[in-house]
């Protein structure tokens, strides 16, 4: 296999959109990640595009060679991946295996999602479709619910608490204010986040991520070129994809997730790294239970001790492992088909030094973790300088 590496990323503001259409959101962070590269349109060799409900958030179908053609792809191969909120992942580790088989030297990866011009009522019943519509959905189960259970299963088993959950977001939102693209720009407490709205017993308000529209895209190249330009590439050192089921009541346990632990260790053992080598991660915050968990899954932590290290900041940007610097899915936004590729372009500007007033002293070995539904799709990617 062939390396890889990313040599240029672009990305919208994350927010609410409803007037603008979602392949202008599409084009616009493609035409970021081309022009960062130095290249034309003409030099890449296929479009892999993350996307989860376009067709039903905005009834177009079709959508890749519909994006391909607003980025002057009119030839290539376009193709889109839908892996519910892992689809931009899952887009992210087939452009890479396209590439790492010989099959391209340059292709770019785009994630996107419109969600806003549906009503909230709408967007749940869209999103719930992620997961076991015929046992979960056909119950009225939303994410937040089945998130809740997970939580409060993994209070039970483990001591988490609620204070724990609400250092998660506190922490992202602090991190968020320093990223002008995110959408919730806007610093809380701890006392505020205990306070909020109940939205799922235990999760409140300040739990659970946004509903966003945007787009994130990234330029990946056969290594060997890469430096024809840049001379910074990004070199993806592993990545891996699993899945496992959808219900959440066909899982053994609640409080883990076995696709994150096996994409996590192939990537571990392909990047040739332990998870004491990560230096900082982006994680899959789409509630701040699953950060707890990811943290866990990742052996970032073990099993019962990243709630207790949540909140002794442990995870802070500051802190001995800066865990999710951009903001996550909760302050920056979780446009869903996008989040896995904004989560590459975040380590992408950390390895490079252009994160800006967020930037990390220490970055050398970044992760992601990206998941699909309650579990059933996740990627894991290792990058470094």
């Amino acid at each position: 296999m062939r390396s890889v590496s990313i040599i240029s990323a672009g990305m919208t503001t994350f927010g609410s959109f409803p007037e603008r259409n979602i392949r202008h959101l599409a084009c616009e962070a493609g035409n970021a990640a081309i022009t960062g590269a130095g290249i034309s349109a003409q030099q890449l060799e296929a479009l892999y595009l993350g996307n989860f409900a376009g067709p039903s958030f905005t009834g177009q179908s079709h959508l890749a060679p519909w994006v391909g053609a607003g980025l002057g792809l009119d030839s290539v191969p376009c193709t889109r991946f839908e892996a519910a909120c892992a689809s931009g992942g899952a887009a992210l580790f087939h452009a890479w295996t396209a590439i790492a088989a010989g099959a391209y030297d340059m292709v770019l990866v785009v994630g996107v999602e419109s969600m806003t011009p549906q009503s909230t009522a709408k967007t749940t019943e869209i999103l719930s479709a992620a997961g076991d519509v015929t046992s979960e959905a056909a119950i009225g189960a939303t994410f937040p619910g089945l998130f809740g259970l997970i939580a409060s299963r993994h209070m039970h088993k483990l001591g988490t608490t609620r204070e724990h959950l609400a250092a998660v977001a506190v922490k992202n939102h602090a991190n968020g204010m320093l990223n002008p693209r995110a959408q919730l720009r806007k610093a809380i407490t701890i006392e505020k986040a205990l306070a909020a709205r109940p939205i799922a017993e235990p999760l409140t308000l300040y739990d659970c991520s946004l509903i966003s529209d945007g787009a994130a895209a990234v330029v990946l190249c056969a290594t060997k070129r890469a430096e024809e330009f840049t001379d910074r590439p990004v070199r993806v050192l592993g990545i891996a994809q699993a899945s496992d089921r959808l219900a959440l009541h066909e899982k053994d346990d609640i409080t883990t997730f076995p696709a994150v632990r096996q994409a996590a260790q192939q990537a571990y053992q392909m990047a040739d790294v332990a998870p004491r080598d990560i230096d900082f991660a982006e994680l899959h915050d789409c509630f701040t239970i699953a950060e707890i968990i990811a943290l866990e899954d990742l052996a970032l932590f073990a099993r019962g001790e990243a709630g207790p290290a949540s909140l002794e900041r442990k995870t802070a940007r500051n802190g001995k492992l800066p865990i999710n610097t951009s903001g996550g899915l909760k302050s920056k936004g979780h446009p869903v088909g996008a989040t896995g590729v904004a989560q590459a372009c975040e380590v992408f500007w950390q390895l490079r030094g252009e994160a800006g007033e967020r930037q990390l002293s220490r970055a050398a070995i970044g992760l992601t973790q990206n998941l699909g539904g309650s579990g059933a799709t996740a990627v894991v990617g290792v990058y470094s300088r």
